[in-house]
């Protein structure tokens, strides 16, 4: 079985407190290490009320400071908002805080809205121009300073730190096979791409000092619950806060509904639904097929699962069944049909 690990956006409940938001995040990392996921990312997103995770490099040095061997990492850092110097630095000093466990997810996008991009002094050109710049300026200062380099990045140069790069298009696709690094795909929100990027990554790939072959990871929301049931209605917190986002007035994470019925239109339901058409939502039986399927029909080396739940109880029971599910079909390679996960 393929390892699995974790997405986190620190989510800030409706009538929650923001502190506590951040135990629940590193409570559910040390969840997710007692359970053998192989690493735990946070994402970087600004001016949004439902995620916590704007300070991207301080929740990882949280997380990791609260953790022993779990990967933590970012899922990722939004680069064009930053000089790769300043990313060198404080990767760099993670690293050095704890060693061979970071990790550095890098992507393209501003993580926000135009306005809020122009507050964090971001150069608001076409990043497809700079991105792939910016990369290699980063790679350059975390790999062992030259002698005639003048600036270095203290800490940071020469530290041995895994780079990948994040997408929900075809240019990161393409980008990471050039540059011989490690590949994720946001298929949790962008799902029509998927296999188009898949297929680019793996076949244009080239072989680099960093990585010797292609190693492409997909993300998939899952909620799940011991029943069916249960697991739609709690999932009905993550459609809230997407159609809140999608109609312009992000909200906190509310909690679940015992039905979208009258809260979406027919359009809204219809475009959520197909925007997370890869969405796991189910009991055990149903959470291990549906992984079992994803796997094989995608061929990933990795999995990263998120999920919204309102719920902290109900979102560590959720982490818990998927692990549940991964070991069972790595003991099981029959199929699922007479899957019990407790």
């Amino acid at each position: 079985m393929i390892p699995l690990s974790v997405l986190d956006l620190s989510p800030i409940l409706d009538g929650g407190s923001i502190t506590q938001t951040f135990k629940n995040t590193l409570d559910l990392a040390q969840h997710a290490e007692r359970w053998n996921y192989k690493r735990f990312w946070l994402a970087e997103h600004h001016n949004m009320p439902g995620i916590a995770s704007a300070a991207t490099s301080v929740v990882i040095g949280y997380v990791a400071g609260g953790t022993k061997t779990i990967r933590v990492g970012s899922g990722g850092i939004m680069l064009p908002n930053h000089a790769p110097i300043v990313i060198a630095e404080q990767f760099g000093t993670l690293e050095a805080l704890y060693p061979g466990r970071i990790d550095l997810g890098l992507g393209r996008a501003p993580g926000t809205d135009q306005r809020t991009a122009q507050a964090l002094r971001r150069n608001l050109g076409n990043s497809d121009d700079t991105f792939p710049q910016d990369v290699m300026e980063l790679q350059a200062y975390l790999a062992p300073a030259l002698p005639e380099q003048r600036v270095r990045a203290v800490p940071g140069s020469g530290m041995d730190i895994p780079i990948w790069l994040l997408g929900s298009s075809l240019f990161s696709a393409r980008l990471a096979a050039a540059l011989g690094l490690r590949y994720a795909f946001a298929s949790h929100f962008a799902p029509d791409l998927l296999m188009p990027a898949l297929e680019i990554y793996r076949s244009e790939f080239q072989p680099s000092p960093a990585l010797s072959a292609s190693y492409a990871m997909a993300g998939i929301t899952i909620v799940a619950a011991d029943s069916d049931g249960e697991a739609r209605r709690l999932f009905t917190s993550h459609q809230q806060m997407f159609i809140n986002l999608r109609r312009g007035r992000p909200t906190r994470l509310p909690p679940p509904l015992d039905t979208m019925d009258g809260y979406w239109t027919p359009a809204e339901q219809q475009m959520v639904e197909s925007t997370l058409m890869y969405a796991i939502v189910g009991g055990p039986q149903t959470v291990a097929r549906r992984l079992k399927t994803f796997i094989e029909q995608t061929g990933v080396d990795e999995v990263i699962v998120t999920g919204q739940t309102f719920d902290h109880g109900a979102r560590l029971r959720s982490f818990e069944i998927v692990a549940c599910a991964r070991d069972f079909l790595a003991a099981d390679s029959g199929g699922t049909q007479s899957v019990n996960i407790q």
